[in-house]
């Protein structure tokens, strides 16, 4: 999940401000001279929000409605529907992901996720791949993207499938033999591709994304566009064979033994360097030519302060911002009876009295890439499994989604408002404080 100088526009939102007052002042009729910012030895401190004071012990969740996406600090993105949106009205999301990237002097604006197919109700057992919509500003038009020149008649937008597989040549593969749909009695159908993310790195067009549960393999993969934001894709050399990373013990029952490789890939990009981030809490280096992960025998970790114990971690992302490395994750918040009988929330793991509430996004901060991070602070409630990025004009902004399939988003009296593409204003606490925080009410 990128983040740094691809993601960060030229005009900062300092330099935006101060180039509006000057305009302002010219318009008014000022001197060119007066119409400029004031000294910064005459300039006003200025003010930011304040840390909240973190639960204790470590690890209990902040659940005050102000960390909530709401009304006022958030929306739903109208992305240009599919035929197989227009009766719901809004498109079915799971793991949004928007971003804005600077293409020949312009802001572009992208999004894309987990989506599922007409008469399922999860992105499984298969779905038909990723979509990807774009936009010149948040709040649109959004416009799924042109793909009627690569596959005339095909659905637009839609820019890789499993199906696709049709499209490998000697020396281009398109879909690896591990990534194509196929068939069993449990389930039928079978193969579905989970969390894509956007990136312009370099001056091309990359997609990482993960093949989910039910496919051959389970794990992470990185496309390369030999054209535009459109594509086309392909595969690079070093997942033709197999995701990232060595083979794992985990996941559901139904994958077969050997098939479970690292999850939920990311993307970080600094200067001429990218890396992979992955789920929870390894990462890697690119090759130069981006066709593979520099090899090593275990893939670093990043330093952390695990809670304790410790749950299962999703959908690790890195930004960068003001200097700052922000390693961004998924925790699910459990409720649990405290002794006195009021209600715990925590990011506990699984067990007896446990109960899933919440979906959020926990965030911690280090000098370094790498670490050490701080200890973790709730940064939005619901909000789990999501990015960050900056607008056009500086402004800070994260996703979510609203999980369908647990918590609070799973009610019946919820679910049609769960799988959104939502984002939400940020706020940042300064050079101090160093959080990132959902926009509060008050502070």
């Amino acid at each position: 999940m990128p983040t740094s100088s691809e993601n960060r526009l030229p005009i900062h939102r300092r330099t935006l401000l101060a180039g509006v007052a000057g305009s302002l002042g010219v318009a008014a009729g000022l001197p060119a001279a007066a119409a400029q910012a004031s000294p910064p030895e005459a300039a006003a401190p200025r003010r930011y929000p304040s840390n909240w004071p973190e639960p204790n012990p470590y690890g209990l969740a902040d659940t005050r409605p102000d960390l909530w996406p709401r009304k006022d600090n958030s929306f739903i993105l109208p992305l240009e529907p599919r035929p197989r949106d227009r009766a719901r009205g809004v498109v079915w999301m799971r793991d949004t992901y928007v971003n804005c990237f600077v293409v020949d002097g312009r802001p572009v604006y992208v999004a894309t996720g987990t989506t599922r197919v007409p008469g399922l109700t999860a992105a499984g057992p298969w779905n038909d791949g990723i979509f990807v919509w774009v936009a010149p500003s948040l709040r649109g038009p959004w416009k799924l993207v042109d793909t009627t020149g690569i596959r005339p008649g095909a659905e637009r937008g839609k820019v890789w499938s499993p199906e696709f597989a049709g499209e490998n040549r000697p020396g281009r593969t398109v879909v690896a033999p591990w990534q194509e749909f196929w068939y069993d009695e449990r389930f039928g159908k079978r193969g579905n591709v989970w969390a894509p993310e956007l990136h312009y790195f370099r001056g091309t067009w990359y997609i990482v994304a993960c093949m989910g549960d039910h496919s051959r393999k389970v794990g992470s993969f990185l496309l390369v566009s030999e054209g535009g934001i459109e594509g086309p894709y392909r595969l690079i050399e070093g997942n033709h064979d197999k995701p990232f990373g060595e083979p794992l013990i985990g996941g559901p029952d139904f994958i077969e033994p050997g098939a479970y490789h690292h999850i939920d890939g990311s993307l970080f990009s600094e200067g001429d360097d990218a890396w992979l981030v992955l789920h929870n809490n390894l990462y890697a280096r690119f090759r130069d030519d981006m066709e593979d992960i520099v090899p090593t025998s275990n893939l670093p970790a990043f330093r952390q302060r695990p809670y304790s114990p410790e749950p299962y971690l999703e959908g690790a992302y890195v930004f960068k911002y003001e200097g700052a490395y922000y390693l961004l994750q998924a925790a699910w918040n459990r409720t649990s009876a405290n002794p006195d009988g009021s209600t715990r929330y925590a990011y506990d793991p699984p067990g007896p009295g446990r109960v899933q509430y919440h979906y959020d996004a926990v965030i911690a901060v280090s000098d370094r890439f790498e670490g050490p991070y701080s200890k973790r602070w709730t940064a939005g409630v619901g909000a789990g499994h999501n990015n960050v990025f900056e607008d056009h004009g500086g402004g800070l902004w994260a996703t979510f989604f609203r999980n369908p399939n647990f918590g609070y988003w799973s009610d019946p009296s919820r679910i049609a408002d769960a799988a959104v593409p939502g984002v939400v204003r940020l706020e940042w606490t300064g050079p101090e404080g160093r959080r990132l925080y959902v926009r509060r009410r008050r502070w």
